[in-house]
């Protein structure tokens, strides 16, 4: 439910680790109620950016405000409004799947009674119930994950911050969260979500930035980034991965664009613009070439192929920190700046 009033605001936010532009003048604006999805490739600065918004991390220069506090001067009160779930499951595993909870909730200062109580109603909502009394670490990577974001929900946030939430999760387990996530927004949270699986930013955004050397590069819903690629792709699968550069040379003519060779699949990918003629067409010049297709279709860009286009790479689903992260962590782990020790407290939890 949008209100017209921005949830998450930043102003040429910049930073740097020595050499290292972990984010160089971003803008960025995330209206109330919605979902905004965080792309780029490794070395973007996504985490960065996330954790200037979650009082981590003080910027060299610009200005951001969350639910209209300024990240710096209102760092305390903030960090009482909003969750954060990042890159890797913040959990005690020496603790059960309730304690870690309750403590939550007791540095929260929700009061004992509260606290148990909203403990026990995040176990049921992840389906952690019948684990809750067990420590965590007899948990698996899905359960821990889930009891991650739940602890992140304690206090009822209005903003929601989750760093790559479905990382390294199986396909079950994603789409579990992905149902949890779509609960929330529709309750009237704000999200901001990064994520390499452009899938996930497919389903759950209401609109896509993404982002390239520390800048936003392109933002729009999902549909209007797909139109900036434009036209159609003819994809098709070969028998043998011999006739991968045979077919190529042969799909050269129909080709609107680069054409794209996965070898580990045998997959050709030939932007179009001759709509079910390309198809014709590209089936009869492979076959002139006594090239055999094992699989063929016709579809419209993905956010792949916008990611591609606009970063001149996939997306490497999977992977975690990139080298602007990775310099943030090494600078953590050393104390980081004054300010960075002042902002972050010691403790990766905004709680």
């Amino acid at each position: 439910m949008m209100s017209g009033v921005n949830a998450i605001v930043a102003e040429q936010l910049v930073k740097r680790y020595g050499q290292v532009v972990a984010l160089d003048g971003l803008d960025l604006e995330v209206p109330e109620g919605t979902v905004m999805g965080l792309l780029g490739p490794n070395g973007a600065g996504k985490t960065t950016a996330v954790r200037i918004f979650t009082t981590l991390l003080e910027a060299d220069s610009g200005r951001a405000t969350v639910s209209g506090m300024d990240v710096v001067a209102d760092a305390k009160k903030l960090r009482r409004t909003i969750g954060l779930s990042g890159q890797y499951a913040a959990v005690d595993e020496n603790l059960t799947g309730f304690e870690n909870l309750d403590m939550v909730g007791r540095l929260y200062h929700l009061g004992r009674r509260a606290s148990r109580a909203r403990a026990r109603q995040l176990l049921d909502r992840f389906d952690l119930a019948d684990a809750g009394d067990r420590v965590v670490k007899t948990y698996s990577g899905g359960m821990r994950r889930r009891l991650d974001l739940a602890g992140a929900l304690v206090s009822e946030p209005s903003v929601l911050f989750l760093d790559e939430p479905t990382t390294g999760l199986d396909p079950r387990s994603r789409l579990s969260l992905w149902e949890v996530i779509e609960e929330l927004v529709a309750g009237g949270s704000t999200l901001l979500l990064t994520t390499q699986y452009l899938e996930e930013a497919d389903r759950l955004a209401d609109e896509i930035a993404v982002i390239d050397h520390g800048r936003v590069i392109a933002r729009g819903t999902a549909d209007q980034l797909k139109a900036q690629v434009g036209g159609e792709r003819l994809e098709l699968v070969v028998e043998r991965v011999t006739d991968l550069d045979t077919a190529r040379s042969a799909l050269l003519p129909l080709a609107g664009g680069d054409i794209r060779v996965d070898r580990q699949s045998r997959r050709i990918t030939v932007p179009v613009t001759g709509g079910s003629k390309s198809l014709v067409e590209g089936l009869r010049l492979l076959d002139a070439e006594s090239v055999q297709v094992f699989d063929v279709g016709l579809r419209r860009p993905t956010l792949d192929d916008v990611f591609l286009t606009l970063t001149g790479h996939d997306a490497e689903p999977g992977t975690t920190d990139d080298p602007a992260d990775t310099a943030a962590d090494t600078a953590a782990e050393h104390g980081g700046t004054k300010q960075d020790r002042k902002a972050r407290g010691g403790k990766e939890k905004t709680a």
